[in-house]
């Protein structure tokens, strides 16, 4: 399976991948990277902070964005080479969260697109902004 090459790309293509964080997520992050902020896996601790309860982990809910590069946009067989974010509300355990990329500039040239990334909650907030640099497949 591969994904879209630079020849089948187009300006303002778009996809998306949604997805409701769990605390299991939340967790099995924490575990695989060790992130063990309280910010993420302490309720009491967490409750006392500024978002007044545990919050998902900024990178966890960035994952998504790479789900959708390599499964959708261009698809399986893209490199991901860069990303610039910025963190504009907190994700709560149970938010579902909506990942979008579109095509925003095309470098046929380099074999590069750069893509805009946003992250959405459920109620339309935008949750993370903003965007990739990635290599399609060559070939099919």
């Amino acid at each position: 399976m591969i994904g879209k090459t630079i020849q089948e790309i187009k300006m303002g293509d778009k996809a998306s991948f949604t997805k409701t964080i769990s605390e299991t997520d939340v967790y099995l992050f924490a575990g695989i990277t060790g992130d063990l902020n309280p910010a993420h896996i302490n309720e009491v601790e967490a409750s006392q902070g500024m978002f007044k309860g545990r919050i998902a982990h900024g990178i966890l809910v960035t994952g998504l964005i790479s789900t959708v590069l390599g499964m959708y946009l261009p698809g399986p067989g893209t490199i991901y080479m860069g990303q610039e974010l910025k963190f504009t509300a907190p994700v709560r355990i149970g938010d579902t969260i909506t990942a979008e990329v579109e095509v925003i500039e095309i470098i046929a040239e380099k074999n590069r697109i750069k893509v805009k990334t946003t992250c959405t909650n459920q109620d339309g907030k935008v949750v993370i902004d903003g965007s990739a640099m990635v290599m399609p497949p060559k070939g099919k």
